[in-house]
Order: structure tokens, then C-alpha cells, then sequence
């Protein structure tokens, strides 16, 4: 089993589709997607660290060598269990529910008229500021024998 295979394996896991399994452990999708490809390219160091950061629970060493288990708690492993679906709004400790267990309806409260206040009036102003004539001081040519002459307007 390739690490592309057990990089698909997690993605199955988590039931992630590749640009959202990119987007979970902050790499760009196209760089799963070169991993995934066939072009059997091989995921740098920095994309290992940042799974394994993400997915703690992931076994490095199966996840290098393909030796051992996916996860290394056994007991919370969703791979043993494949059909173990979470529920969506379930309690968890990482985002404990804030509000009440009483379900109550809610309604949106209109706040009143705004009140706006008067824009205010911009006035942009375009001065044109007329520039003295130029004048001519000289006059350089250059010849091809790298020799020039000055010539100068009278005063």
C-alpha cells in the first residue's frame, strides 16, 4: 500500500473530498491533487506535519511505512468502524453549546427606520496653473566622426 493509499484512506475516513481535505490541513489543493495523481509524486515533509497536526490521532509511523494502525487510539478509531457517522449537532468539548436546552422560536426584530444623516456635498475643484513658455538654450549635434557643435539662440 502506497502513501497515496493511505492519504485516500484518511480522506475516506473523514469524508473529505481532496480540495476540502487541502483546505483542513492548509495546503493547496493542487498539491493533493499531484499526490493523488499519476504522477505518484510524493508529499513533502511540511504536508506530513501538517496532517498529523491536524489529525493527531493518526498513526505516523502507518502513515509513512504502512506498518501498525491507522490511529493510535484503537478505541476512538472511526477505521474499525467505517459506518460511524457523527452526529451533525451533537455536544463535543471543543464547542460546547452556550445556549439553553429549552428550543424556543425566534423571530427577527425590525429595528425601526434608520435615520440617515445628509451627505454632505463634495466640491472638487480642477486649478489649472499655466506653465512659462519654454525656451531653447541649445542646440548640440553630434557627427560621426565624434566631433559636435553648439549652437546657442541670440538673446
Amino acid at each position: 500500500m502506497s502513501i497515496k493509499d493511505r492519504l485516500k484512506m484518511i480522506m475516506d475516513r473523514e469524508k473529505l473530498t481532496a480540495g476540502a481535505f487541502a483546505e483542513s490541513i492548509g495546503v493547496a489543493q493542487a498539491t493533493i491533487s499531484h499526490i493523488l495523481g499519476e504522477r505518484n509524486k510524493y508529499p513533502s515533509t511540511e504536508v506530513i506535519l501538517r496532517l498529523h497536526q491536524r489529525y493527531s490521532d493518526i498513526n505516523l509511523e502507518w502513515l509513512l511505512t504502512g506498518n501498525g494502525e491507522m490511529s493510535k487510539d484503537s478505541s476512538s478509531s472511526t477505521a474499525s468502524c467505517p459506518d460511524f457517522d457523527y452526529p451533525l449537532f451533537a455536544e463535543n468539548a471543543e464547542n460546547p453549546s452556550n445556549g439553553t436546552d429549552k428550543t424556543e422560536n425566534r423571530k427577527e426584530i425590525a429595528l425601526g427606520t434608520p435615520q440617515n444623516s445628509p451627505n454632505s456635498i463634495v466640491r472638487q475643484e480642477v486649478i489649472y496653473k499655466e506653465k512659462p513658455a519654454k525656451k531653447i538654450t541649445e542646440i548640440r549635434i553630434f557627427f560621426d566622426d565624434n566631433t559636435y557643435e553648439i549652437f546657442k539662440p541670440e538673446k
